[in-house]
């Protein structure tokens, strides 16, 4: 699995988490565990963007954001 598909999958995750966690059909305990394992997708998945920004660095290539986002100051 490539950089890019591994956090895609990372994001659909949080995205299934997300709602589950809106549904309110969670119990309280189900809820905190849920929210310390987003709390670890959400590590994982700044640690494959850093890698990817790392490896674009490396490449010589600009990172240019997608369509619709803004770059970071």
């Amino acid at each position: 699995m490539s950089g890019v598909e591994h956090l895609e999958h990372l994001i659909a995750q949080l995205e299934r988490a997300a709602e589950q966690l809106r549904s309110g059909e969670l119990s309280s305990d189900a809820a905190a565990t849920m929210v310390e394992d987003c709390a670890a997708l959400a590590t994982q998945a700044a640690a494959e963007l850093e890698k990817l920004a790392s490896a674009d660095l490396r490449s010589g290539e600009a990172f240019t954001p997608a369509p619709g986002q803004d770059s970071l100051l």
